[in-house]
């Protein structure tokens, strides 16, 4: 303790004697002591609202542990949170998906950092399980991924090729053309062949298109753009004209000042026969943009995925139709690029489709409808894995078995995280389960194989794709269908990461009545403060089983730690 703090507490006016017992009497002397001790940084262990102990302190760390440097700016991290009272570290590595691929220098720095988490009383918990965002696992089988059907497109045979034909016709009309399109916000000039807008103030700068398609099929749609300090995000969105569901969320690579690039997005029409083509920016409020030269096209085999759960399926047209043998009527299809580009694990959204090469001769003209499966990229590079195959179960338990050899006997993170992409190929619809269904039998496979593993291990999930006030909805991105009851594949002892602060009242009772234990994910890189009014609403519903809080940043900015401490800090002396 510190001199300061034994002068304080020295204070002789804080005790009297009684006057008729000479016993001495502490004067407020309880509460001024539990005041000093916060002073003087003692950490205090006192009971929550929800009848817990000292609430844990987590601090969620993604990093790339074969980096040296990496390694560095973990321990100085490390070092820090153990000295405000930090007791676990969520650590992600994507290296953690492919652990067999990695030489000795790795695991030194694993082994630095578990020796530095001893020394500092630190837990570390490993996330596992990329259900959501699982390209480091498909890095390992592309094929892996998650499939959108595209049902009977039709291509002719051209000089022993069989080639797309768009069915219907698809087009955009050129840009400098306003009248072709539905409309064009006043903020967008015309300029040439193209539209301008210059220091927009916060208004909507689009042009809209309608167009007619076939349902389940894959389209492209590219623009040339151009920025200049431009304070927006350009986008190419596609919506199904009947319902308003969005059908496309990638998002364009274009930086504040860009040059003339040309912008690429695909989706899939799914049961839409009318989808409105927007481009353009939403509220952008300084700079100027320039659009040209917008394109509409169906796609060929782009990204085809291959797999048994997602078969290509090609006929001839003819009464009764004639199914082609791939390998005997045509050359085996692939895409030699799929899950490959720039790296593995990342899928390109955009690049020539495969062609179907004939092995037996077919008159010129002759038509084929031709069904397979594709996956589609999320914002900036998101995909999906396909849960129902037995071969990414088995990409599942082996990273869990990866990880266990590297970090043995401690509590792990399930990643089921914002799963965009669901329910569609074949292997899924064999189940004959709803989405929700399907995310509750993986949850609960993945839960269950951490605890064959170590029976005395603590579980945890991200809250949202269980949360029916979050993400466990309806027609949730491009799940088919509800997925409702993802929840029920939780078990009790599985504690819930709640991130939901929006409707954070709702969200916690739902747990905490379903038996959970939770933490608070606060944060996420935005104020530090936002966690003492998750721990209000604590207080205030008097909800239980609240284990501990955890510091949220993706953007790795930790410099709002301490802040984040004192908060917690106070909220504990308050009660």
């Amino acid at each position: 303790m510190s001199d300061r703090c034994l002068m304080v507490i020295s204070d002789a006016n804080l005790i009297q004697r009684s006057t008729e017992t000479g016993v001495p009497q502490y004067r407020g002397f309880v509460p001024f002591l539990l005041r000093l001790l916060l002073f003087c940084g003692v950490v205090l262990s006192v009971p929550s609202p929800a009848g817990a102990q000292r609430l844990e302190r987590w601090v969620y760390a993604p990093t790339n542990l074969l980096v040296e440097e990496n390694v560095d700016r973990l321990e100085g991290l490390m070092r820090e949170a153990a000295g405000l009272g930090f007791t676990h570290v969520l650590l992600s590595d994507s290296k953690f998906s492919r652990l067999h691929e990695l030489d000795e220098r790795y695991f030194r720095h694993v082994e630095r950092v578990r020796r530095l988490a001893d020394e500092l009383n630190l837990n570390l918990v490993p996330a596992v399980f990329p259900v959501g965002y699982s390209n480091d696992l498909l890095a390992q089988n592309p094929n892996l991924a998650e499939g959108l059907p595209v049902r009977d497109a039709l291509f002719e045979v051209q000089s022993g090729r069989a080639l797309l034909v768009a069915d219907p016709p698809v087009s955009l009309p050129s840009l400098g053309d306003r009248k072709a399109w539905d409309f064009v916000d006043e903020s967008l000039r015309s300029e040439g062949t193209g539209l301008r807008v210059e220091s927009p103030k916060g208004e909507n700068c689009r042009a809209m298109k309608s167009v007619r398609v076939a349902p389940f099929r894959h389209y492209h749609v590219s623009v040339r753009v151009r920025t200049l300090d431009f304070r927006g995000q350009p986008r190419i969105v596609v919506l199904d004209a009947a319902s308003g569901r969005r059908l496309s969320h990638t998002n364009l690579q274009v930086g504040r000042t860009t040059d003339w690039t040309t912008q690429h997005i695909t989706f899939n029409s799914l049961g839409s026969e009318q989808v409105n083509v927007y481009l353009g920016a939403w509220g952008p409020t300084g700079g100027s943009l320039w659009l040209a030269d917008a394109r509409l096209e169906e796609c060929g085999l782009l990204n085809v995925v291959r797999r048994n759960g997602a078969p290509l399926k090609v006929t001839r047209e003819a009464e009764p139709a004639v199914l082609l043998a791939e390998g005997q009527d045509f050359e085996p299809v692939t895409d030699p690029l799929l899950g490959r580009v720039p790296y593995a694990g990342e899928y390109q959204v955009w690049h020539e489709s495969p062609a179907i090469v004939l092995k037996r001769d077919f008159p010129n003209g002759t038509r084929l409808r031709v069904s397979w499966f594709h996956p589609h990229v999320i914002y900036d590079g998101q995909v999906c894995a396909c849960v129902t195959e037995p071969a990414f179960q088995q990409l599942l338990r082996g990273q869990a078995d990866a990880v266990e050899r590297i970090f043995p006997g401690t509590d792990r993170m399930m990643s089921h995280d914002e799963w965009r992409v669901l329910g569609w190929d074949e292997s899924f619809q064999r189940t004959g389960k709803t989405a929700g269904q399907v995310a509750a039998d993986n949850v609960r496979f993945c839960s269950d194989y951490l605890r064959k593993l170590n029976s005395n291990r603590r579980v945890f999930v991200w809250s949202d794709m269980f949360d029916p006030h979050h993400n466990a909805v309806d027609n949730y991105y491009l799940v088919n269908g509800d997925l409702s009851g993802s929840w029920e594949g939780l078990t009790r002892d599985v504690l819930v990461v709640n991130w939901n602060f929006g409707v954070r009242a709702e969200s916690l009772k739902f747990f905490a009545e379903r038996g959970h234990r939770q933490l608070l994910a606060g944060y996420y890189d935005a104020d530090a403060q936002q966690i003492g009014r998750w721990l209000d609403t604590v207080r205030q519903q008097r909800i239980s089983g609240i284990t501990g809080v955890m510091y949220t940043t993706w953007k790795q900015d930790y410099s709002h730690l301490a802040e984040f401490a004192e908060v917690v800090n106070r909220y504990e002396a308050a009660e």
